[in-house]
């Protein structure tokens, strides 16, 4: 399917503010209300939204701790990439799993209460998934740029 610049508005927008009313949306877009619900009903049914979420505040949730994990395994094989991705999304703290290339094979984000809390986060979740060869944390000082929303 080829986006065509209302589409791609719509999907600015609603990247923004996802609880936009349908009448607002359109109205932003310059579309009639059917003809812009028929089009964002288009957009979730071929897959260019893939669902609605809430976005949380982690120091809200007390969790104002972002540590970025670097996870060496002992091999390669697939029997140990797949044991560790299945074990590794077990794991409520780590949001965000990336296989790399380069010098480490993941890239994990984790949050946590503070310090302490990721101590006990490495200790029992982190250092016994399997394959692990190496692990090396680093503790986010401050977020300066953060957003969900890709460009267009």
């Amino acid at each position: 399917m080829e986006l065509d610049s209302i589409d791609r508005r719509i999907l600015e927008t609603l990247q923004k503010r996802g609880r936009i009313s349908n009448a607002e949306l359109s109205e932003e877009v310059h579309l009639s209300q059917s003809a812009c619900h028929r089009r964002v009903q288009r957009l979730e049914a071929t897959g260019y939204i893939s669902g609605y979420v809430a976005l949380l505040d982690p120091r809200k949730l007390g969790r104002q701790t972002t540590v970025f994990v670097e996870i060496t395994l002992s091999g390669q094989a697939d029997e140990v990439l797949d044991a560790f991705e299945k074990a590794v999304s077990r794991v409520p703290e780590v949001l965000e799993c990336h296989l790399m290339a380069g010098s480490a094979d993941y890239l994990l984000k984790v949050v946590a209460r503070d310090t302490e809390d990721f101590a006990r986060i490495h200790r029992r979740a982190l250092a016994t998934l399997p394959g692990i060869a190496q692990i090396q944390s680093s503790f986010a000082l401050r977020t300066v740029r953060q957003t969900t929303a890709l460009p267009i």
